[in-house]
């Protein structure tokens, strides 16, 4: 997955926090945390590519399976057919 860029003005959010009644070390580790929290979750998150590419590797995978079910259905399709061919050479119709 990629990652994708997104701001984060961490002067503005610690004046915030002063602003609010922190201390400025507070501040710091809250936005430091913030920040922290924030990079964790955006290496997490898919992108439209990683969608676009994980679609096209389940439509390859879907197309490959449903080629196998043809493959294994027309396989006991001609089995079955021996197998009544067989039993109507068994007991012949005269």
């Amino acid at each position: 997955m990629s990652t994708t860029a997104v701001t984060f003005d961490t002067m503005t959010y610690a004046k915030r926090f002063k602003a609010a009644g922190f201390t400025e070390s507070q501040a710091e580790e809250v936005v430091t945390a913030l920040r922290e929290v924030r990079d964790a979750r955006l290496d997490e998150l898919a992108t439209k590519g990683d969608i676009k590419e994980a679609k096209a590797e389940m439509e390859a995978k879907i197309a490959d399976a449903k080629a196998e079910i043809i493959k294994w259905m027309f396989g006991v399709a001609a089995g079955q057919a021996a197998f009544v061919i067989t039993i109507l050479k068994m007991f012949p119709s005269h």
